[in-house]
């Protein structure tokens, strides 16, 4: 590396160290601002991003073809001409049961209690966007010493897989594109995401007669019939995606890091078709025959498999049923991209410096935005905390464990953006 390179290095650590309350105090203040999805309405989340901007005195912009769910876009070039880095997060969070039930901690308070910061995102993903913001104004400082363009996209409607959020950027705005993107979404430290199953929500409707419900030979149960779709459904979970070489070998290898981080079997899951019936509605009294049941499967394809290979198996099982009905209503494709590119070594020569274990690429479990660009053809990789809680309760990130992810993808940027690492 060169002198100018490690000084800038040096700089990025003094601040990290100096301004640690500052940025822990930046995701508490984000994580007090509600934003759960549904119903998605951002502003006053989206509103501490534009503040802390405002404060660093970083241009930005506001793209919001949804008025509740705006977009927070900023970007700068370098002293000199290079490639192009993306940053991205999301704003919006799950949402939290009216009751709070399972929630030790106030799930918009942001909390602080032995060493971890608790509350709905803490770990999905405001620690992640934040990540992001805190990158994007440190490396501004080195703008002179930068080579290339950095981009922060803070984006909402991520928990819904809506239009308005980085859809709506990558329909619309080319400029958000670039060479690579680098995302904080959860995981776990011990591993580089590099792709991820497809997500496929099904909506099946079945209708029958109806009747009391003491006159069982009289018709059909619509909740019953639901339930044999939703147990012949369980038939697609045998199917496995058929990987390219390279990718096969990463999912591979990837599989006992997963065990680890997500519990034993997360790594048998990532090669073939998950279900979760996620939603039923069926019936309206206990002593009467439901004439109608409406349940929504969420199914995850695999690297390998497209949904052209799923809807005819769909379709063969809705079949078997008299007075189903079923349709799309969201999901889109599997995603990945070189699980040896460039960003993968940087990133994990940033975390084996500070002695922790060299992360293992894997296609997780779970969707990100990061898929977007992958579509796109751009190179997109997700490195970000343990999803303690995600979706459930009590959900936090320890705080050292988010420190040493923003770090991360500071430092990473840096190296990226750097005149030497493209020599």
């Amino acid at each position: 590396m060169t002198a100018k390179h490690e000084k800038g290095r040096e700089k990025i650590l003094t601040w990290l160290d100096e301004e640690r309350e500052d940025i822990v105090g930046l995701l508490k203040a984000f994580l007090r601002a509600p934003s759960p999805n549904p119903p998605g309405d951002t502003l006053v989340a989206a509103r501490v991003v534009r503040d802390y901007l405002d404060s660093c005195g970083l241009d930005h912009r506001v793209i919001d073809p949804h008025p509740e769910m705006p977009n927070i876009v900023a970007s700068f070039d370098g002293g000199s001409p290079g490639r192009h880095l993306v940053l991205n997060g999301h704003i919006d969070v799950f949402p939290v049961p009216d009751d709070r039930h399972g929630w030790t901690h106030d799930p918009w308070g942001g909390e602080e209690a032995n060493g971890r910061i608790y509350g709905r995102g803490a770990c999905d993903m405001k620690p992640g966007t934040t990540a992001s913001i805190i990158t994007y104004c440190l490396l501004h400082r080195l703008q002179a010493d930068i080579c290339g363009r950095l981009t922060l996209t803070c984006v909402s409607d991520e928990e819904t897989f809506g239009p308005w959020g980085a859809r709506y950027l990558m329909e619309h705005h080319p400029e958000v594109h670039g060479d690579c993107l680098l995302n904080g979404e959860p995981g776990g430290p011990e591993s580089i995401r590099f792709g991820e199953r497809g997500p496929l929500w099904v909506e099946f409707t079945v209708r029958a007669k109806g009747a009391h419900g003491a006159y069982v030979h009289a018709t059909e149960s619509a909740t019953k019939i639901a339930m044999a779709v939703a147990r012949d459904l369980e038939e697609l979970t045998e199917l496995e995606g058929e990987l390219p070489h390279n990718v096969a070998s990463a999912v591979d290898a990837g599989r006992p890091v997963m065990d680890r981080m997500m519990g034993a079997g997360a790594g048998d899951l990532v090669s073939r078709v998950t279900l979760n019936i996620g939603l039923i509605d069926g019936g309206e009294k206990v002593n009467m025959i439901p004439s109608e049941c409406r349940f929504t499967a969420d199914l995850r394809l695999p690297v390998g498999m497209d949904k052209s290979d799923l809807l005819p198996r769909l379709a063969e099982i809705a079949d078997r049923y008299p007075g189903v009905e079923w349709q799309e209503v969201g999901g889109d494709a599997p995603s990945w991209c070189d699980p040896h590119h460039e960003m993968v070594g940087i990133l994990q020569r940033n975390v084996e410096a500070f002695g922790r274990p060299k992360p293992t690429p894997i296609v997780s479990l779970g969707g990100t935005d990061a898929r977007l660009w992958r579509h796109n053809g751009v190179p997109a990789y997700v490195y970000g905390p343990y999803p303690h809680g995600m979706g459930s309760h009590d959900e936090h990130v320890d705080i050292e464990e988010f420190l040493h992810v923003v770090r991360t993808h500071v430092l990473s940027a840096w190296d990226y953006l750097s005149i030497e690492t493209r020599e």
